[in-house]
C-alpha cells in the first residue's frame, strides 16, 4: 500500500482543502465531506422568496438587527419549541448565517486574555473567531465511550479566574453527540456558581434520534440572563445558501452585536429573511420528513461501519458519523486518501476538528440512501483490498 506521508503530516484544515481540490477531478465522486444539506428547500419557503422578489423587497435595506416580522417569528419559535420567552424588539438579532453570528458574538464578548471553555472535538470556526478576539481557548475533552457527551466535572476542573464563557454545541459537529439533559442541568448550575456566560449553539436541534433530548440551555432556571442561543435556518430547512442565522440573548448583548453588525455587513438579505420567515412561521411537517430521511441514512451508514469493523459511537443527532479509523489499523488521513483515490468517496479526517482526533473520520450523511449504500460498497472494497479491519462478531 502506498503511503501519503507528506500529505498526512499536514494540519487538518490544509488536508481537507487539498482533498477537496483533488476531488474536483474525480468522476462519479460521492462527496461525504461537507455539512451542507443535500435535500431540497421546502417549496413554501422557495415560494416566499420568489414572492418577496416580486414585491420588490430587494429594493429595501432591512434594519441591521433584522426584519421585525422575522424577529417576531423567531421569538414565537423559541416560545413554542424551546420554552424560552424573548422580546423580539431587543433580544433577537438576525445574522448573515450562523458563521457571522458566532464571529460577531465572540468579538462582542471576548476580551484579550479571556478564557473560553470549549468541548473537544468541535467545529473549528470558533477557534478562528476566538483567536482574532485575543481570547484563550481551553479545550474540555469528551469521550467516545460517553457518546461524546460533555462531563460537567471536566468543565469544572478547568475553570480559572480568567474563565468567561462556556461554549456548548448540542447536537455536535463532528461527533453528532448530544449533551444529556442531566449534564446540561449540572452545567447550568456550574455556570451560575462560577459566573460564566454560556453560548449554546443549537443549529442541529431538530435532528435528534433514539432517546436523545434537545434541551435549550437558556430555558433552564437561572440561565436566561447568562445564555446566548445561536441558531439558524440552514440545517433545519435545507437553506444553506440563503445565509440566515440568529441570536437570542439579553438585550445588552444584542445591542453590542448590533453595533458590530452595522460595521461588518449592515443587513442580512431581505429576500433571505422573508424566506426564513416562511420557514419558521409556516408548516413544520417538512422538518420531521427530513429528520426521518437522515435517520434512515444514519442506519445505512452504521450498518456499513459495522460490516467494515469500525469502532464508533452511535450518533444521536445532526447528520454525521465519527468512526475511529484506528480500529481498522490505519490512520484516518491515510484511509481518507485511499477512499478518495481508489473508492472515489470524499470523507474528511477528524483532525480538521481538533488536533487529537487524527484517528477519526467525519462522514456526512448528505447523499441519498442509494448513494450511501454505493459509498459503503466502495469503502468495503478498499478496506478488503488492503486487508484492513475485521468484521465485528455477531
Amino acid at each position: 500500500m502506498m503511503m501519503h506521508t507528506r500529505r498526512v503530516s499536514e494540519d487538518g484544515t490544509a488536508l481537507r482543502y487539498r482533498m477537496m481540490e483533488m476531488a474536483k477531478g474525480i468522476k462519479d465522486l460521492i462527496a461525504l465531506g461537507r455539512g451542507d444539506p443535500d435535500l431540497d428547500t421546502p417549496p413554501h419557503i422557495v415560494a416566499a422568496a420568489i414572492d418577496a422578489m416580486r414585491r420588490g423587497e430587494a429594493l429595501h435595506m432591512p434594519p441591521p438587527e433584522g426584519l421585525f416580522e422575522l424577529r417576531h417569528a423567531i421569538a414565537d419559535k423559541l416560545r413554542r419549541e424551546n420554552d424560552l420567552l424573548v422580546d423580539p424588539h431587543t433580544e433577537v438579532l438576525v445574522t448573515t448565517g450562523g458563521q457571522e453570528g458566532l464571529f460577531l458574538l465572540v468579538q462582542a464578548l471576548v476580551n484579550p486574555g479571556d478564557e473560553i471553555l470549549m468541548p473537544d472535538p468541535r467545529y473549528t470556526s470558533y477557534d478562528q473567531a476566538i483567536n482574532m478576539a485575543g481570547g484563550v481557548m481551553v479545550s474540555v475533552p469528551t469521550y467516545e465511550e460517553d457518546g461524546f457527551d460533555l462531563r460537567p466535572e471536566e468543565v469544572e476542573r478547568r475553570i480559572t479566574p480568567r474563565s468567561k464563557l462556556l461554549l456548548l454545541i448540542s447536537p455536535g459537529n463532528p461527533t453528532s453527540g448530544v449533551i444529556s439533559s442531566a449534564n446540561k442541568r449540572r452545567l447550568a448550575e456550574i455556570a451560575q456558581e462560577r459566573n460564566l456566560l454560556v453560548i449554546s449553539d443549537e443549529i442541529y436541534e431538530r435532528f435528534i434520534y433514539d432517546d436523545a433530548e434537545a434541551l435549550s440551555m437558556a430555558a433552564l432556571p437561572g440561565m436566561r440572563e447568562r445564555t446566548i442561543t445561536l441558531n439558524g435556518v440552514s440545517k433545519t430547512y435545507a437553506m444553506t445558501g440563503f445565509r440566515v442565522g440568529y441570536l437570542a440573548a439579553p438585550a445588552p448583548v444584542i445591542a453590542a452585536v448590533r453595533q458590530l453588525k452595522i460595521t461588518n455587513s449592515r443587513a442580512t438579505s431581505a429576500i433571505s429573511q422573508w424566506a426564513a420567515h416562511a420557514a419558521l412561521s409556516g408548516p413544520q411537517e417538512c422538518v420531521e420528513e427530513m429528520r426521518q430521511i437522515y435517520d434512515e441514512r444514519r442506519r445505512v451508514m452504521m450498518a456499513g461501519l459495522d460490516e467494515m469493523g469500525f469502532v464508533y459511537c452511535r450518533p444521536k443527532g445532526a447528520f454525521y458519523c465519527f468512526p475511529n479509523a484506528a480500529s481498522v489499523g490505519i490512520s484516518a488521513a491515510e484511509l481518507c486518501y485511499l477512499f478518495l483515490e481508489e473508492g472515489h468517496v470524499l470523507i474528511f479526517p477528524g483532525n480538521a476538528f481538533g488536533e487529537k482526533w487524527g484517528d477519526h473520520l467525519r462522514i456526512s450523511l448528505l447523499a441519498p440512501k442509494e448513494r450511501l449504500r454505493e459509498a459503503v460498497e466502495r469503502m468495503q472494497r478498499t478496506i478488503a483490498k488492503h486487508n484492513l479491519g475485521r468484521p465485528r462478531p455477531a
